[in-house]
This record gives structure tokens, C-alpha cells and sequence, in this order.
């Protein structure tokens, strides 16, 4: 194809644009707006009002969207077939120098939206200053804005289902290996590491459904809400919608223009899934001591230090446990942005992709390490069984008695004597002879030996949910079947 008459869209400054008025405006000084004043905005007002370094990355989005309503003018009459189609085909021949990283910016240029416009008027004249005709910066930004967040949301599920498969193999290789399960940071009870490990995959699991729901809710389209009145000129908003994949239109335009809720709700999941990702890296952390050593971390995701040489540090998981912090920071600073504004559209709204790019960008790094660490992990078994202790069988002593008849509240008070007995005698409650805890109750008997064993114990807590192995088979098959839906959708 050639592209010689193309020349020019990269070097703005020497193309010239004539004005419905036969006047010449130069591509330099393209402005969307500006013919009521009679200065041109302070370089200070001007360097704080370029959105570009943030909102460039909105360039197809803005293209597709731009697209979409040269067609929508066509249908409505004001654009004939031959115009609509040379804006199209132009729009998208535009799309070739942002991916080539030839566009250029210039010191007017504001945002991507006058970025797009000046080029098209570049190539076209006239022709692309009619594209604008009943479409406002403020329809348009929110629309580019609900096209990315499909693309990131589809992203972010994409790198979520990763994780949580890599959860899975893991708690799948491992099935069976006992470890203690803590409350308070203080032994508490044997439970399966594939439950633990599951018990992170499932928190996961809600945070991408929270990701199906805010997209499904938030893809109602905005454009043809113009500035805030809504659209005069016959504009089919439905035909709009379905154009652009969206399931429906916003029902009022004030709304509209001035929505950042979506933004909202989206950096409020990328904060949970921080948060969640921060709790697996805290557990991991300790779990990887020379104290526990139920884990060793790969050397591609640890790090030494540069004075002890010895040193084995989680690094990996330290970032991802502080970035989580990051990420919170940005939904505190959009609702803070959102809280002083009145209704509709305030320039303050410009903000909303600082903080929405922001915290995409680092969860989806954060998400990536995580895979990584779950993936190439050593889970040491026998570090983790020789970790059990057979105070953590009280609970199953107390329902030993519980099954003998005793009331739960009796036997817990029974076996917390018995606790102390040991603790007393400075012995294990299973080196207690039978008659000494016949003592505490006459039903003891011999049987009791049999609750001594810690893989017995743990398979009778086979209600759903529990750490039983049929329990934990089950919770993979919900898991796995999740990720294979989620993979379908994304």
C-alpha cells in the first residue's frame, strides 16, 4: 500500500489545516477548544494539564471508539458513505504510526483524544474536525476508559487463573503431606498443606469473581452523552453499544460524564487481590525460615545479601507483601479525588488513570512473581511433619469424649486438665498412663491410642470444606473447573 500521501502526520508542525472559515491554522498550535480567549493557557497550567504521559496508553481505544461514531454520524445523516468511510479507514491508518512508536507530541497536544484529532485533521482537514460534531472530551474519555478496563480485567483474570493453578498442581503433587495448622500465629491443629495452600487459591477465586461482576456491571456504553445534556443530533446510541461490544447505555448523561465508580471498583479489586497476595507472601515468608523450613524458595525468586554471604532472603515475596501497600494507596487517592467533586465532569477526574494505570501495571507484575514463586517452590515434607506435636491433638481428644457422650463444653474442660497435667508433669498428654486419664474421666479407654495418629485425625474432618482428602480432592475440582470457565470468558 502506499503511504506517501501519509507523510506529515509525524511532523505536524509543517502541515496546515484550513478551518470551515478558510482561515489557516497550523498543526502546532491545533487546539479542540480556545476561541473565546485571547491567551493561550500558561506553560505552568499547560505542563499540569497534559495528561499524555498516562493516558497515551488509551490510543486504540480512543481510535476504535472514534470509529464507531464516524459510523454512528454516517447512519445519522451527517456524514455521507464516502466520508465516513475515508474517516475510518484514516483512524486506523493512525493506529499503524502509535504502534510503530512514530507519533510525536507536540507542546499544545493536551491528552490522546487532541493527539488523535490533530493527526486526523492532519490528514483529512475539514473532513476530521466533523468527527467531533456532537461528542464531547468528557463522552469520550469515559468510553475510551470502559473499553481498556475490558482489556485489563481480561488481563488481570488471565494472570489470576495462572496463580491459582499453580496452586493447585502444587496442593494436587502434594496431597497428603500433614503440616500444623495455626491460629494466632500458635499451633493449632494438623491439617493438610494442600488445604492450606487452597485455602489462598479460593481467596483468589472470589477476587476473580469480583472481576466477572465488575465487568459485566460496568460495560454500559457513555458515548452520546455529550457533555453532560446528552446528544442532539439523532445519534442511535443502541446501534453505538452494540458496535462497540457494550451490553447497554447509560441511562443519564449528567452520570455519565462524571461515572468513575467503575475505576473505583477496579482499583478496589486490584487492592484485594494485593491484599491476598500479601497474606500467601507472609505465610510463605515464615514458612521459608530456617525456623520453620517447611519451604525453600528457588534462586531465581530469593536474593543474598551484600554483607552475609550465608544469606537466603525472600525478596520476591517481600515485594509482593509491600506492594499491596502501593496499590491500597491508589484507591485511597481516587475516592479522595471523587469525594470533593460536584456532578458531572471536573477536570480532577483526569487523575482517575494515574491511579487505575498505576495499580494494573504493579498487580500485574505482582501477579506474574507469584505464579513464579508457586511454581518452582520446595515444599519440604518432612520439616513440615516433624513440626506436629501431639498438643495439637487436644481438639480431637475433646472429641473423642464428645463421641463417648460427654457434652463438648465438659470434655473441653476435661482435656484442658489433661493439657495441664502434661504441661505439669513436662511430658506429652500421650505419654499419660490410661488409668491417670481415667482419672480426669472414666469413659477414656483403651481406643484413645487410635486418636494419637495424626493421619487418622485429620481424615475425619470430611464435611465440606475440611481437611480431609476427600474434602481436599473436592475443593480441586471446584478449583480447576473455576480456572477452565475462567479461561473460556477471558
Amino acid at each position: 500500500m502506499d503511504y506517501s500521501w501519509f507523510e506529515g502526520i509525524t511532523n505536524a508542525s509543517s502541515v496546515q489545516t484550513c478551518t470551515p472559515t478558510g482561515s489557516i491554522m497550523s498543526q502546532s498550535s491545533y487546539k479542540m477548544w480556545g476561541g473565546r480567549f485571547s491567551e493561550k493557557p500558561h506553560e505552568a497550567l499547560q505542563s499540569l494539564n497534559n495528561s499524555l504521559p498516562y493516558d497515551s496508553r488509551l490510543y486504540a481505544d480512543d481510535l476504535d471508539a472514534s470509529k464507531a461514531y464516524a459510523e454512528a454520524l454516517h447512519r445519522a445523516g451527517h456524514l455521507n458513505e464516502a466520508e465516513a468511510d475515508k474517516l475510518v479507514k484514516n483512524l486506523e491508518l493512525l493506529r499503524f504510526d502509535w504502534i510503530e512508536g512514530s507519533v510525536k507530541f507536540l507542546p499544545g497536544d493536551e491528552d490522546v483524544h487532541t493527539v488523535n484529532e490533530r493527526l486526523l485533521v492532519g490528514i483529512t482537514g475539514e473532513l476530521g474536525q466533523r468527527l467531533h460534531t456532537g461528542r464531547s472530551r468528557n463522552d469520550q474519555v469515559v468510553t475510551d476508559m470502559k473499553l481498556w478496563l475490558r482489556k485489563a480485567i481480561r488481563e488481570t483474570l488471565g494472570r489470576l487463573s495462572r496463580v491459582i493453578e499453580a496452586a493447585t498442581r502444587q496442593a494436587e503433587l502434594h496431597l497428603g503431606v500433614l503440616m500444623p495448622g495455626y491460629t494466632h500465629l500458635q499451633r493449632a491443629q494438623t491439617v493438610q498443606f494442600s488445604h492450606w495452600l487452597l485455602s489462598h487459591a479460593f481467596a483468589l477465586r472470589e477476587d476473580a469473581q469480583r472481576l466477572v461482576q465488575l465487568r459485566d456491571r460496568s460495560n454500559v456504553l457513555p458515548l452520546g452523552s455529550g457533555a453532560l445534556a446528552g446528544n442532539p443530533l439523532g445519534i442511535d446510541r443502541l446501534w453505538l453499544a452494540e458496535r462497540l461490544g457494550f451490553s447497554g447505555v447509560t441511562a443519564n448523561s449528567m452520570h455519565a460524564v462524571g461515572d468513575r465508580d467503575f475505576v473505583v471498583d477496579f482499583i478496589y479489586c486490584c487492592s484485594m487481590v494485593s491484599l491476598h497476595l500479601s497474606r500467601l507472601a507472609e505465610d510463605l515468608i515464615i514458612y521459608s525460615t530456617k525456623e520453620f523450613d517447611f519451604i525453600r524458595l528457588a534462586d531465581g525468586f530469593s536474593s543474598g545479601s551484600s554483607l552475609m554471604p550465608q544469606k537466603r532472603n525472600p525478596d520476591s515475596l517481600e515485594l509482593i507483601r509491600g506492594m499491596s501497600g502501593v496499590i491500597t494507596s491508589n484507591l485511597t487517592g481516587i475516592m479522595m479525588t471523587i469525594k470533593g467533586t460536584p456532578s458531572t465532569y471536573n477536570k480532577d477526574l483526569q487523575f482517575d488513570k494515574e491511579y487505575c494505570f498505576h495499580s494494573f501495571d504493579k498487580l500485574s507484575q505482582v501477579l506474574d512473581v507469584t505464579d513464579g514463586v508457586l511454581q518452582t517452590m520446595h515444599v519440604k515434607q518432612e520439616s513440615m511433619e516433624a513440626a506436629l506435636s501431639t498438643d495439637m491433638l487436644a481438639t480431637d481428644w475433646a472429641y473423642y469424649l464428645v463421641k463417648k457422650g460427654i457434652p463438648f463444653r465438659q470434655a473441653h474442660h476435661i482435656i484442658g486438665r489433661v493439657v495441664t497435667e502434661a504441661e505439669n508433669r513436662g511430658v506429652d498428654i500421650t505419654d499419660l498412663p490410661l488409668g491417670e486419664l481415667q482419672a480426669f474421666s472414666p469413659v477414656f479407654g483403651s481406643d484413645i491410642v487410635q486418636v494419637a495418629d495424626y493421619s487418622n485425625n485429620v481424615q475425619q474432618y470430611n464435611a465440606i470444606g475440611g481437611t480431609a482428602s476427600s474434602s481436599v480432592v473436592e475443593q480441586l475440582r471446584l478449583l480447576n473447573k473455576f480456572v477452565k470457565e475462567l479461561r473460556k470468558q477471558s
